[in-house]
């Protein structure tokens, strides 16, 4: 029986969070026009238009870029961003002879020889790859003398959503983890012409508020239809100084977002002027639903008229009564203090000690850090007393952000201190890019193996290494949250006190079966997770034939009690509005493969397992690259127009969409999966000032680790 650490009190939670606010993150790297380190002239990034729209539980985000060359030579564009987290890029398209022509999926090899080959031959070519887990970057050629290109890129992603919070993050900031790149490139990150950011909010639930906690100037407001709308640009009616208004206004209610075309051909009295954007700040997007709504299972199926086989995405948002939990504790802080922390150690010490000044006078704590070498800033466990915490401070305000990262060594250390006798809870915070000591993946799930504890983890900026952190915290049962220098104080910290304060369902098992010879369901994929936490969804991928009637079940334990939760609903003959399930099934699989790689090593199967499933689906990958040519050299070449075929029906089906009203997805409501409401945070005031904070315990709390007391 598991015995739970999760006994943090408010007062502590909120001396993260103002420890958290007072620190101010130094200056990081950014998505940008990369140049070569050594000099020469650069390419201007004219042009950078963002649009998103969230339905039905995903989020498409689609980007426009001009790159425009002021020289008198030929030059490649190479574009870089982070990679935002389950994204999967299902468009590249390059405009040649003022005609968008978008990419098909290729072995990477195979798309770099034919990207080099085109230039050799002076003919217009475009390359997407993505760098490991890193970044996406974008090589287009040429930008013509006193020229531009312009190029469009598209990613998919489920929407986030945790106790009534979502949370959509356009990631901007990179994490500075790449040394190659870093010690090759440099990055122009302004936007010399226009920017703009909007986004759409389609939902069947009742959203009551949305905030943007960086950008407190972006216009939001809601459609009649209940939909909500963002706008942020960087475009203004020119002025004379004396009115003295700010270029970066947002745009009234209402206001058509600046297209690439209509800028350039705009006419009239009106003339518009550009402040210069840099791109180095994340843009994050929260909203808040009503609170006590019902707990609900949501279907989203793909399958045409005249097709055998069909796609779907479940969404479990349950309504369990997960009742509060408060026991003292060990508190073990393990801190990444690493040269590519440098941004975030600040803020990283400001809320350690703000949690050490309330820790209870029952509670024991230590301090491990980990660069290149692990130290322990205390060699065994102090009482909490004045005396231990001033000395403690100081020691922890002294780290500062340099060397290599030494994660095994600091997970190791940190998971040894812990006292068997005692509860603990252990902190992790890193970006997770191990280059000292052990870093194969095989060595961190062995080591996890060989402890009887939960990992929950706190994972650091844009490039961090997810596709390690996020499996070996679902393996160790525990949650991972992604943590942006955007992310605001209010929110989250009550997103996590209530999981760290409630109880969970442990041991889920969860159970998917036709109730009738006329229905197949198979190739289900998602999180593997064992612990699901108060206020966590559950999304699932799978594909199906036929139709009719399926039983959902979902079963485990809630404090050594067993529990079950059942409903039942139906699967469609036929649903055409929604084709980009497809691609996210695509997805959850190509995560499969690569976790069983990084895990088990290199594996010629899974690896073209993972080539296929990227080429069927148009989804760039870590083996395949997204090449853009002129349309004869496609067919010359051999490469079937497949992910072209693929975005006209996904276009048409957006039009359609857009053009109807929100419809419910929701599935099993005359036998619901379950009594108790969704949580939520609350009622509401409309004080947002509450949404958001995704900081404070997602820095230190969220990384708590259950202990096992044996016997118990």
């Amino acid at each position: 029986m598991f015995k739970s650490a999760f006994g943090m009190t408010f007062s502590l939670a909120a001396a993260l969070c103002a420890g958290l606010l007072i620190a101010q993150p130094e200056e990081a790297g950014a998505a940008g026009l990369l140049t070569p380190a050594g000099g020469g002239p650069q390419l201007d990034l004219q042009d950078h238009q963002v649009s998103v729209v969230i339905e039905d539980g995903y989020a498409i985000t689609t980007i426009d870029q001009v790159f425009a060359n002021a020289t008198a030579r030929e030059m490649e564009a190479i574009y870089s961003f982070p990679v935002p987290r389950k994204a999967a890029v299902s468009e590249f398209t390059y405009w040649i002879d003022g005609k968008p022509v978008s990419g098909e999926v290729v072995e990477k090899q195979k798309a770099r020889e034919i990207y080099e080959g085109e230039k050799q031959a002076g003919r217009e070519a475009g390359l997407a790859e993505q760098d490991d887990y890193r970044s996406f970057d974008i090589s287009v050629w040429p930008v013509l003398p006193q020229d531009d290109v312009r190029v469009r890129l598209s990613y998919i992603q489920p929407a986030h959503l945790d106790t009534g919070i979502g949370r959509y993050l356009y990631p901007l900031e990179e994490g500075g983890v790449d040394e190659q790149k870093l010690a090759f490139w440099t990055a122009n990150e302004e936007v010399s012409g226009t920017f703009s950011f909007d986004l759409h909010l389609r939902s069947d639930y009742v959203v009551e508020a949305l905030r943007l906690p960086e950008h407190p100037a972006a216009r939001v407001w809601q459609e009649a239809d209940g939909s909500w709308r963002v706008h942020i640009d960087n475009a203004a009616a020119a002025k004379t100084p004396e009115e003295g208004d700010s270029l970066s206004q947002p745009a009234a209610p209402g206001v058509t977002p600046i297209s690439l075309d209509s800028a350039q051909e705009e006419e009239g009295p009106v003339t518009r002027s550009f402040q210069p954007v840099r791109l180095d700040r994340d843009i994050l997007v929260y909203w808040r639903q009503k609170a006590d709504e019902p707990a609900r299972v949501d279907l989203v199926a793909y399958k045409a008229a005249d097709g055998e086989r069909g796609s779907f995405m479940l969404t479990l948002t349950p309504g369990m009564d997960l009742k509060p939990i408060t026991q003292g504790r060990d508190w073990v802080f393990v801190l990444d203090r690493s040269g590519s922390m440098g941004g975030k150690i600040a803020t990283l010490a400001e809320g350690v000690s703000q949690a050490l000044r309330k820790l209870n006078p029952e509670d024991r704590f230590r301090i491990v850090a980990f660069n290149d070498g692990v130290i322990d800033l205390q060699s065994q466990f102090l009482p909490v007393t004045d005396e231990n915490l001033q000395r403690a401070l100081g020691e922890l305000h002294a780290l500062t952000a340099d060397g290599g990262t030494n994660l095994f060594g600091g997970l190791q250390r940190g998971l040894d201190v812990i006292d068997a006798d005692r509860i603990s809870a252990l902190v992790l915070v890193t970006d997770g890019v191990a280059n000292v000591g052990r870093t194969q993946t095989r060595d961190f799930f062995e080591l996890m193996e060989t402890h009887d504890v939960r990992l929950f983890t706190a994972i650091m900026g844009n490039s961090a290494n997810r596709p390690l952190l996020e499996p070996l915290t679902q393996a160790a049962n525990g949650f991972a949250a992604s943590v942006s220098n955007a992310d605001d104080v209010a929110g989250l910290l009550l997103q996590a006190t209530a999981k760290v304060t409630h109880e969970a369902l442990h041991g889920l098992s969860l159970e998917l079966t036709p109730e009738s010879g006329g229905l197949r369901i198979a190739d289900v994929r998602g999180d593997q997770i064992e612990t699901l936490y108060r206020g966590e969804q559950l999304v699932l991928f799978g594909h199906y034939w036929g139709e009719g009637a399926a039983q959902l079940s979902l079963s485990g334990e809630i404090s050594g009690k067993p529990v079950r939760y059942e409903t039942r609903f139906d699967f469609p003959a036929a649903a055409t509005l929604n084709p980009e399930v497809e691609r996210l099934w695509g997805f959850a699989e190509i995560e499969r493969g690569l976790q069983q790689i990084a895990l088990l090593g290199d594996d010629a199967d899974v690896k073209q397992s993972v080539v296929d499933t990227s080429k069927e689906y148009g989804i760039l990958s870590p083996y395949t690259s997204m090449v853009v040519l002129r349309d004869e050299r496609f067919q010359e070449l051999g490469i079937e127009r497949n992910n072209q075929q693929r975005l006209t029906k996904e276009e048409q089906s957006r039009q359609k969409r857009q053009g109807m009203a929100v419809t419910s997805n929701r599935v099993g409501q005359s036998q619901p999966m379950f009594s108790s409401p969704r949580p939520s945070h609350g009622g509401g005031s409309g004080d947002m000032g509450l949404i958001g904070l995704y900081i404070a315990v997602t820095l230190l709390i969220i990384g708590i680790s259950l202990r096992r007391r044996r016997g118990a």
